[in-house]
């Protein structure tokens, strides 16, 4: 719990502003998790950039967060301020040399590929059918149908807690399949906006492949309140195969099922706590250990107050979202 004093401090510095005991499963797409200390809303990259950095300055700890996807937040929350990001501005410059869009973070990636098709911009088809903000696409080198953020990213604007604000490239951000140096070693630092180069192209045929991603994503993965894709696919395999192989598609706990339809989801059929959807993504993971020996790597971060995180969760990355 944030102690009375920088409570106190919170109240001075952000005044009405300031949101206290709200509940975080309004603002992920699971529609689970327990109440934050604190919450705070960022509309623009520069406000985001000095309010988080006013709360490293009151040494409070700082959770930062887009559009709620790949999240999976305690049902006993978050003993943090949340920032939840809306900074979505998009600006595309046709004069430049490739042609580049600048993206704040809290854009979603999908309004982010329309906008591109409207300009009959091509390279980023994919990210038209995505749910995700454009930091989280950035902090997690997001991707669907052979396209993924790093091929497209010129540098992202990034506030570093020690070393402040600058333009990180592609090379400094290190990506890995699903990951970044960001989320693979835990940096505190928050991700302000994002340049991607795009380039001129047929008008149809970007309308033609939107269309076509986002029928074989209606096809192949399941509506509902989810987190997305729970695991990532590990080489050369599917996690939904994997998982479904392991007899769990269709399993329940609580509120919560494996997708009939597809096994590397989650889905909220109502009423799920946060607990059963961990439960649930914890017998996937123990169970295609025993019986393949894949050890499945999470694609989602996990966030707040847990009694007994498993260690596949509690050794990596997924112990802290920012971005998403």
């Amino acid at each position: 719990m944030i102690d009375a004093a920088k409570f106190a401090a919170l109240r001075e510095t952000f005044g009405d502003r300031l949101q206290e005991n709200v509940r975080m499963s309004n603002f992920a797409t699971m529609n689970v998790g327990g109440p934050a200390d604190a919450l705070l809303i960022a509309t623009s990259a520069d406000e985001l950039a000095a309010m988080v950095g006013k709360l490293w300055e009151l040494d409070l700890p700082v959770k930062v967060l887009g559009s709620g996807s790949n999240l999976l937040v305690s049902d006993k929350g978050i003993r943090s301020v949340v920032v939840i990001n809306h900074a979505h501005n998009i600006r595309v410059n046709l004069k430049s040399t490739p042609i580049t869009v600048s993206a704040e973070s809290g854009a979603l990636m999908i309004n982010l590929g329309k906008k591109l098709a409207l300009w009959s911009l091509s390279g980023m088809e994919w990210a038209a059918t995505i749910p995700g903000s454009v930091g989280g696409a950035v902090y997690g080198n997001a991707g669907a149908f052979g396209g993924e953020t790093c091929r497209s990213l010129v540098s992202a604007d990034v506030l570093h807690k020690a070393d402040g604000r600058s333009e990180w490239s592609c090379e400094r951000l290190a990506y890995t399949y699903r990951a970044s140096g960001l989320k693979r070693d835990l940096v505190d630092a928050v991700i302000l906006s994002a340049l991607f180069r795009v380039e001129k192209g047929d008008p149809a045929q970007i309308t033609s492949d939107i269309e076509t991603f986002r029928q074989r994503r209606w096809k192949n993965q399941p509506p509902g309140a989810s987190v997305g894709s729970v695991f990532r696919n590990p080489p050369e395999d599917k996690a939904g195969r994997l998982i479904e192989a392991a007899g769990l598609k269709g399993k329940k706990k609580g509120g919560a099922i494996i997708s009939p339809q597809h096994a590397n989801f989650i889905i909220n059929e109502g009423g799920a706590s946060a607990q059963d959807v961990l439960d649930l993504l914890a017998e996937a993971h123990n169970t295609v250990k025993a019986k393949f020996g894949v050890d499945l790597i999470p694609e989602i971060e996990v966030l707040g107050d847990w009694e007994d995180l498993p260690d596949f969760l509690n050794s990596n990355a997924a112990t802290k979202a920012v971005n998403q």
